[in-house]
């Protein structure tokens, strides 16, 4: 199943950490503090708890959200390079 992985982390050490693991579990940055991937709901618990150890009690918000196939075929991306043509 997709999962989506977004934070809002203001310690950089904490969250280059957050990215990484989520790299390690195979998930594809999709913006600055955005993951996705497919990754079956163990390895999603794996994940959750990994976060949260690395997070501890710093500051931070991190929200893990499994995503079933419909609805990621109702994906909808809008791109602006900001280049005037």
């Amino acid at each position: 199943m997709q999962t989506l992985v977004i934070y809002d982390i203001p310690d950089d050490k904490i969250r280059n950490k957050i990215s990484e693991a989520c790299k390690d579990y195979g998930l594809t940055r999709i913006q600055y503090s955005a993951f996705l991937g497919d990754i079956n709901h163990n390895r999603r618990d794996e994940l959750r708890q990994r976060l949260r150890r690395t997070l501890g009690k710093k500051e931070g918000n991190i929200q893990i959200y499994p995503l079933c196939d419909k609805d990621i075929k109702l994906k909808c991306e809008i791109v602006n390079t900001g280049e005037k043509k």
